[in-house]
C-alpha cells in the first residue's frame, strides 16, 4: 500500500514482484476512463506471476517490479475519464504534486523518489489509452546524444513481440504541454521512462482494420513482459 488518504478508496496498491537488484515500475489508470489500461496491466501481471522459463530465467532473479494497477481510484470509483475526485488530471500534476489536492500522486512520487535512491531503476511505463490513435505506441524523452541509442533500444524490442505496437508513432519529445505528465517528470528519476498509449479502437495489420478486443489487450500486456526479458537476455550489463 502506498496511500491510504483517498476519500472514497482505503488505498492505492503496490505489487512487489521479483527479487533482483534491479528494479522497474509499472504503473496504470492514472485516467480513470482509459480501461484498456488495466486489461494491459492484467495481461503483463499474469505473465510476470507465471512459471514461464524465459521469465523465470531473465526477470524475476534480475528484476523487482514495483507495480501499481490504478493510481487513480477514487476517479474510477466515481465514473469519472480523466480527473481525480478533486477535480484534477493527475496526468499534469506529477511536477508540483500537493498533499492535500492530490494525496494519492503525492505519495506515489514520494515513494518513487526514496525508491530511486536505495535501487537502480531501468525502467517506468506509465499506461494509457488513446481515443483518436490507432495501435499502440509509445512516447519517450528528449535525452543527451550518447543515451539515444539505449532509450530507444526497447521500443525496437517490444515491436517484434507485439503485432500491433508501431515504432512509427512512437515518438520522443519534450512538449511543453506534457512538462507534467509522469513520464516528462519521472524522466528526471528514470532515464528510461516511457508513455505507452493503445488504442480504444483498433490497430492495423496487413492494409486491414483489427478491432482491439479485451484479449488483444492483455496479449499487449504480456508482449511487454516478453519484451522486458528480451532486453535483459540481449543487454544484460545495461
Amino acid at each position: 500500500m502506498i496511500c491510504n488518504k483517498l476519500l472514497l478508496i482505503i488505498n492505492i496498491d503496490l505489487l512487489t514482484i521479483g527479487s533482483g537488484e534491479r528494479h522497474i515500475v509499472v504503473m496504470a489508470r492514472v485516467h480513470p476512463g482509459e480501461s484498456p489500461a488495466s486489461f494491459i496491466m492484467e495481461g503483463f501481471l499474469d505473465f510476470i506471476t507465471s512459471e514461464d522459463v524465459i521469465l523465470l530465467k531473465y526477470l524475476r532473479d534480475q528484476v523487482t517490479f514495483k507495480v501499481i494497477p490504478m493510481l487513480n481510484p477514487d476517479g474510477v470509483a466515481l465514473g469519472n475519464y480523466r480527473c481525480s475526485l478533486m477535480g484534477f488530471d493527475l496526468n499534469r500534476h506529477w511536477r508540483d504534486t500537493n498533499p492535500w489536492a492530490q494525496p494519492g500522486l503525492h505519495a506515489v512520487k514520494a515513494f518513487l523518489i526514496g525508491l530511486e535512491k536505495e535501487h537502480p531503476v531501468d525502467f517506468c511505463f506509465d499506461i494509457h489509452a488513446h481515443s483518436l490513435a490507432t495501435g499502440a505506441f509509445m512516447y519517450g524523452n528528449v535525452v543527451s546524444e550518447d543515451q539515444q541509442s539505449e532509450q530507444q533500444a526497447f521500443p525496437k524490442i517490444f515491436s517484434a513481440f507485439a503485432e500491433d505496437f508501431s515504432l512509427s508513432k512512437t515518438n520522443f519529445n519534450k512538449d511543453a504541454v506534457k512538462s507534467g505528465t509522469a513520464r516528462r517528470v519521472l524522466g528526471g528519476l528514470f532515464p528510461k521512462s516511457y508513455t505507452l498509449e493503445v488504442s480504444f479502437y483498433n490497430y492495423q495489420k496487413d492494409l486491414r482494420s483489427v478491432p482491439y478486443t479485451q484479449k488483444a489487450y492483455s496479449d499487449l500486456g504480456e508482449n511487454l513482459a516478453r519484451a522486458i526479458a528480451e532486453y535483459y537476455r540481449k543487454y544484460p550489463t545495461l
